[in-house]
């Protein structure tokens, strides 16, 4: 490999990775999509060319069959009156229009092939390009769902770099302890209640309501007095059992 090669290669090498990174996907894709579009128009007016010169020759085909026509008429009336002379100027004249006409015809035969092919080639572009354009917007598309999923991406990475989520889960655990170590002591609490001797207390309270309102009734007169040993029993026992209970306590 010669040295030029060889430098050429290394300029191709630096400048082709360059250029390859400074290009953008998106801008060149709508680029393309704006040159297919903007080749429409040429095509167009390209096929209208050819278009016109078909329409010329044809034209010039019909002048050519035309002037055929007048002059084998002439050739054929100069020929009935004997007059050879005439004949033969116009015999000549109908040589060269029909050469003429045998071109145009040529022309117009290869013209008509060229618009044919030409129609074609705008039928075939038409198609490639509706078919490019669909790709790169498709492509365009995903690239701006792309561009979103990473702003999202993003915006979930800074979240959880900020530590929010480590705080938030931090700060419930710190709760749901706090909230634990307040039950223990609740239910520590209510252990240490003597609760036993709370409900003796409450029956012997009750007794107690319960004698003053028969001796409300008595004194009214609406119930009979009971036995002394029974009722003077209850008050002793309830009295001892308060005792006992104040006295383990």
């Amino acid at each position: 490999m010669s040295i030029w090669s060889r430098f050429k290669r290394l300029l191709r090498s630096v400048f082709g990775g360059a250029i390859s990174s400074m290009e953008n996907p998106r801008l060149i894709l709508e680029q393309n999509i704006r040159e297919l579009n903007d080749q429409v128009p040429k095509m167009n007016e390209n096929i209208a060319t050819v278009k016109a010169n078909v329409i010329l020759l044809q034209k010039e085909e019909r002048r050519c069959q035309s002037r055929v026509r007048d002059l084998t008429s002439k050739v054929k009336a100069a020929i009935q009156v004997s007059r050879d002379d005439l004949a033969q100027q116009h015999a000549m004249r109908l040589e060269s229009a029909r050469h003429q006409l045998t071109t145009a015809q040529e022309q117009l035969k290869f013209a008509s092939t060229a618009y044919e092919k030409a129609r074609q080639v705008k039928k075939v572009f038409m198609r490639e390009r509706r078919r490019k354009i669909a790709e790169a917007q498709e492509a365009l598309r995903a690239h701006e769902r792309a561009k979103w999923q990473a702003n999202v991406a993003d915006v979930l990475e800074q979240f959880e770099v900020a530590g929010i989520d480590q705080t938030h889960d931090e700060m419930l655990t710190r709760i749901e302890t706090e909230t634990a170590r307040n039950e223990a002591r609740m239910e520590l609490a209510l252990d240490s209640v003597d609760t036993q001797a709370l409900k003796l207390e409450e029956d012997a309270e009750q007794i107690r309501a319960a004698e003053l309102v028969k001796q409300f009734k008595l004194e009214l007169g609406i119930e009979e007095p009971a036995s002394p040993a029974v009722d003077e029993a209850e008050p002793v026992n309830a009295a001892k059992t308060i005792g006992r209970s104040r006295t383990a306590t």
